[in-house]
């Protein structure tokens, strides 16, 4: 239900900014100005959304609810025999660095795992490759500095895109200083 909300109100928010920010008429000169108008509006929507002027926390924030909303769930892993929750969380580190955060838990909530993997973001590409197998349970996004997988998500192909989208947006930021 939580999920549903969440993604509702972002929806909302975000369609109204892009909305009010896109000019009524747009030349094939003026597809520049469209697309940076574009951005521009999604980030000042995700700013209004989480009550900041900061566009770093805005998009650590998003990013971070979107994390939590699309977590990969035991409760999603019927038949599996190894079911566990996988929870992430993104935070900035030095410059240039994100620190991705991942929590393993059993079925039962007894077996606890915690590792930081630190992502060096100077030099990288910040698109954010995902892949959502039709046969699978969840989403894998990529490391944008090596291809290796970087986390998973429950099998959302709007919520992957989203997330990438978020998280592209958050390493250009970080790379900016």
């Amino acid at each position: 239900m939580q999920a549903r909300l969440t993604r509702k109100l972002m929806a909302m928010v975000l369609g109204g900014a892009l909305f009010t920010a896109i000019p009524a008429v747009a030349g094939a000169d003026d597809a520049a100005t469209l697309q940076g108008a574009e951005q521009a509006a999604y980030l000042d929507g995700l700013k209004r959304l989480y009550l900041t002027d900061n566009e770093r926390n805005a998009l650590l924030a998003h990013s971070n609810a979107l994390l939590e909303t699309y977590a990969l769930r035991a409760g999603y892993q019927v038949g599996q025999a190894q079911r566990q929750d996988l929870l992430y969380r993104f935070n900035v580190g030095n410059a240039g660095e994100l620190i991705l955060r991942e929590e393993s838990r059993g079925a039962q909530g007894t077996a606890i795992s915690v590792r930081n993997q630190r992502v060096a973001v100077f030099g990288i590409d910040p698109f954010i490759r995902y892949e959502c197998p039709t046969g699978g349970i969840r989403c894998v996004l990529f490391n944008p500095a090596d291809g290796s997988p970087l986390l998973s998500i429950v099998r959302d192909h709007q919520g992957a895109g989203e997330l990438a989208k978020a998280l592209s947006f958050l390493i250009r930021n970080v790379q900016k200083g």
